[in-house]
């Protein structure tokens, strides 16, 4: 029995490190269409229906967090900087949120899963075949009625603005909490659409994922500099997501308005 469940840990950890090779070969492709390009976004997602129970959150990410632990590693928040992300809904008890950067859906399942009756999470992906797949993994998971999946992307000139204005609702005051994790370079930028636009109010949270790995050095500076003044900051540090040597930064940021 040992020797088996040692086999199984050495299998597990040479598929890990082979998954790690193929994820840094694909980033190139992955910055240009979202996908690392081997196949793994709808391998997650076949595992997922495959093996989660249906209806059922808790066992989705779960289930998830096995397959980026096991089969092959995926760019979601993953577990360990999840816990942050959780605590900050939680606190803040969000009526409507915005997530940008959908990837599988994993992050949106945890969010969504703690939103109070009749709260709403729209998330905005850029690439429509992670759209396809986090939807069916959103579904799964029962959060369909709560979480759309919207593809675009805020500096798009507008389409997707408008968009989330006419067909989400998304109004002056309107948004409650904003998670970033998608384009690196897009964070600061799309933050300031936000803040043009009227959409945030003072008490609106934004946690923004990776900002040490790879980082996002012009929203952390910006961060620190308004501190106190146009927001509020904690600085958590963590690891990027499924490993313990990498060290990342997540940010948890409150609007003073």
């Amino acid at each position: 029995m040992a020797g088996r469940t040692l086999v199984s840990t050495l299998n597990d950890r040479g598929r890990q490190l082979y998954s790690m090779v193929r994820l840094a070969l694909g980033m190139r492709r992955f910055t240009r269409t979202g996908q690392i390009g081997d196949g793994r976004e709808a391998a997650a997602r076949d595992y997922v229906l495959a093996n989660a129970r249906a209806g059922d959150p808790e066992s989705v990410l779960v289930t998830i967090d096995r397959f980026a632990r096991t089969r092959s590693i995926l760019v979601n928040v993953g577990d360990e900087k999840g816990v942050i992300l959780d605590a900050a809904v939680r606190r803040a008890q969000p009526k409507l949120l915005l997530e940008l950067g959908t990837y599988c859906g994993y992050s949106a399942v945890r969010s969504g899963r703690l939103l109070p009756g009749g709260a709403r999470l729209v998330s905005v992906e850029f690439s429509a075949a992670n759209a396809e797949v986090a939807r069916a993994i959103i579904a799964h998971a029962g959060l369909a009625d709560r979480v759309s999946v919207v593809v675009g992307t805020i500096g798009d000139g507008g389409k997707t603005v408008q968009l989330l204005t006419a067909e989400h609702g998304f109004a002056p005051g309107s948004v409650d909490f904003v998670f970033l994790d998608h384009a690196k370079e897009a964070y600061l930028a799309d933050l300031k659409t936000m803040m043009d636009e009227g959409w945030l109010h003072p008490g609106t949270m934004v946690v923004a994922d990776n900002v040490k790995v790879p980082g996002v050095p012009d929203y952390l500076a910006y961060m620190r500099q308004e501190q106190g003044r146009t927001w509020r900051t904690v600085e958590h540090s963590t690891h990027v997501e499924y490993q313990s040597f990498l060290k990342d930064l997540v940010l948890e940021s409150e609007y003073l308005g």
